[in-house]
């Protein structure tokens, strides 16, 4: 049976969860659109264009459709933050609309703003990643998501966890890559967000090899999911190669360009009726 291919209508929806890391070190700058901005900043923005581009793939000429579930948590200090009108769990795209304020993009054109910058405290990542299996086991035990595309799940940080050791990260994303429906488990997606300009960055890499011998760098590749055929193309034209072989669904070393590559492939990939 092929899996990864259910197409998405109002009553067989997706789901996305947006796992942001909002602690101290996000403070530091990056180069995003030609300005020197904090990654907290280029991460909303980021987050913010995402969650409209969502919103307009599930418009039609009736109104927006319920097409994707979708859940923010933001990490730092001790807690998780509920990061949309103090919303927790997911929130249906039809909502979205309702939960907004409308501010100047980098750019000049008016972009919705759902998540504002923050930058404080240090990186409870595994209490990330336990609230998203959580949420994501409970979102594919609901018989009308039986059949439905299974949750894709992305993680962007920049930095080690701080509640967490290398085992405690990697049973929980393996729990998390558990999740499944009949058409295949979730898809865990792990950007690591560098401020250091000039390193090499290592995106949705075939083999382990090629992270060398940098060890955080392996762990974000063997927590991730490896990433469905059909978005092959996309991620070897990303890559600047011919399609071919099996992808991880990671990054080391990410511009604020090459995230918002990853998450479009992450969310465009996706069979919309």
């Amino acid at each position: 049976m092929t899996q990864y291919a259910s197409t998405i209508t109002s009553q067989n929806r997706t789901a996305f969860v947006i796992l942001l890391d909002r602690s101290g070190s996000m403070a530091e700058t990056i180069s995003f659109n030609g300005q020197r901005v904090s990654k907290a900043e280029a991460l909303a923005e980021i987050t913010n264009r995402l969650i409209f581009e969502l919103l307009c793939r599930a418009r039609r000429s009736d109104g927006v459709r319920n097409y994707f579930d979708v859940a923010l948590i933001g990490y730092a200090g001790d807690a998780l933050q509920p990061i949309v009108g103090n919303r927790k769990g997911f929130i249906p795209i039809t909502e979205f609309e309702s939960l907004t304020q409308i501010k100047p993009a980098r750019g000049g054109f008016a972009l919705p703003q759902w998540v504002s910058p923050a930058a404080e405290g240090s990186t409870p990542m595994f209490e990330a990643l336990l609230e998203a299996s959580e949420m994501v086991e409970e979102w594919c035990a609901r018989p009308e998501n039986a059949h439905s595309y299974p949750p894709t799940i992305f993680n962007i940080t920049d930095g080690e966890a701080s509640d967490g050791d290398h085992a405690d990260i990697a049973e929980i994303s393996d729990r998390l890559r558990s999740c499944s429906t009949t058409d295949g488990n979730a898809l865990l997606i792990n950007i690591h967000l560098t401020s250091t300009a000039g390193e090499r960055s290592i995106i949705f890499p075939r083999s382990i090899d090629e992270l060398e011998h940098n060890y955080y760098a392996r762990l974000l590749y063997e927590c991730a999911s490896e990433m469905p055929s059909n978005y092959s193309s996309a991620i070897a034209s990303l890559r600047g190669e011919a399609a071919g072989g099996r992808y991880r669904g990671m990054c080391f070393n990410a511009s604020a360009a090459e995230v918002i590559a990853m998450m479009n492939i992450g969310s465009i990939s996706l069979n919309v009726m």
